[in-house]
């Protein structure tokens, strides 16, 4: 796979259309945004809509519309990962081609019945990982028709000498590392529905745009080694990371789509930005929305780092 050679800035926001955008997505998207514009790089919106049974029709254009409203433009035309089906097949065409790709039999029951075969049981909001049951050296599908197809973690981390546990840095978060085979195993690169999961179709599309620094929410920390393994394995960059606080509900649950989150209110989308940029911690509204972020786009800079010292 072959992903672009600049590494001059690129971020990007990139919602699912589940729902039009509620208080928790705002906050990613101004981050995203205030960390390209403090940077003077390129800000991207690309539509993950490729888990099609969650997405909403019309959300995706309602989304685009209301960073409109926001005064959040991107500075390249939107694209939708549902229209880029032939590069997720390529890469894992790619993939396959080094062995580090297998086909799948096993259902969700059939994982927990394994673990529990071991005196593992599955605890709530927690997901076992892949116990390796149809990996090509423990016996493949045994005549059982494939379902998905995963990636081999242990073979990419050991043919390529990564380390264990994968270190990364954030650049809020500080230090971090997992264990990806003890912590998640062997993750699904194409569902049995057919459809391309997220962790190979983020990885394929900013390697592909050329994404030099993801800022999104801190509920997605944890797919980052999954993903950086995957870049490792399809030879790409790895981006800066920077994840953003939660925005949390009455319940102390993250705030989302699933959890009944309402759209933001954009009457006022002034007042609606004031709202996420207090969560990002940064000063006061302006009087007006062009000013507001002119003034959070330095506070930005000034705690996160950029170029706007270099402006002309």
């Amino acid at each position: 796979m072959q992903a672009r050679s600049a590494r001059t800035y690129r971020g990007r926001f990139a919602p699912s259309p589940t729902g039009w955008l509620h208080a928790g997505s705002l906050v990613a998207a101004l981050a995203s945004w205030l960390d390209a514009r403090a940077h003077r790089g390129a800000w991207l919106v690309r539509i993950e809509d490729v888990d099609t049974p969650r997405c909403v029709p019309g959300a995706d254009r309602a989304i685009v519309q209301q960073l409109a409203a926001c005064g959040l433009q991107p500075d390249e035309p939107v694209v939708w990962q549902s229209q880029r089906q032939a590069l997720y097949a390529q890469a894992l065409q790619q993939l396959r081609a080094r062995g580090w790709a297998y086909p799948c039999a096993c259902t969700r029951h059939d994982i927990e019945a394994a673990w529990a075969a071991r005196g593992v049981q599955r605890q709530r909001h927690t997901a076992l990982p892949y116990p390796g049951t149809c990996r090509p050296e423990a016996g493949g599908l045994r005549g059982r028709p494939a379902r998905a197809w995963r990636l081999h973690v242990g073979r990419v981390i050991a043919e390529l000498g990564l380390p264990v546990p994968l270190g990364w840095h954030d650049r809020r978060l500080g230090a971090q590392t997992q264990d990806v085979q003890a912590a998640v195993g062997d993750f699904v690169l194409q569902r049995a529905d057919g459809l391309w999961a997220y962790q190979l179709a983020v990885v394929v599309d900013d390697a592909a745009q050329g994404i030099t620094d993801v800022v999104r929410g801190e509920d997605l920390a944890d797919n980052t080694p999954r993903q950086i393994v995957l870049q490792r394995a399809l030879g790409v960059p790895t981006p800066r990371y920077l994840h953003t606080p939660l925005v949390r509900g009455a319940n102390g649950e993250k705030l989302s789509k699933q959890n009944g989150a309402q759209a933001v209110d954009l009457r006022d989308p002034l007042a609606a930005l004031a709202a996420a940029a207090a969560v990002l911690e940064l000063p006061a509204p302006a009087s007006t929305l062009p000013a507001s972020l002119r003034r959070w786009t330095e506070a930005w800079a000034q705690r996160w780092g950029g170029s706007l010292q270099s402006r002309p």
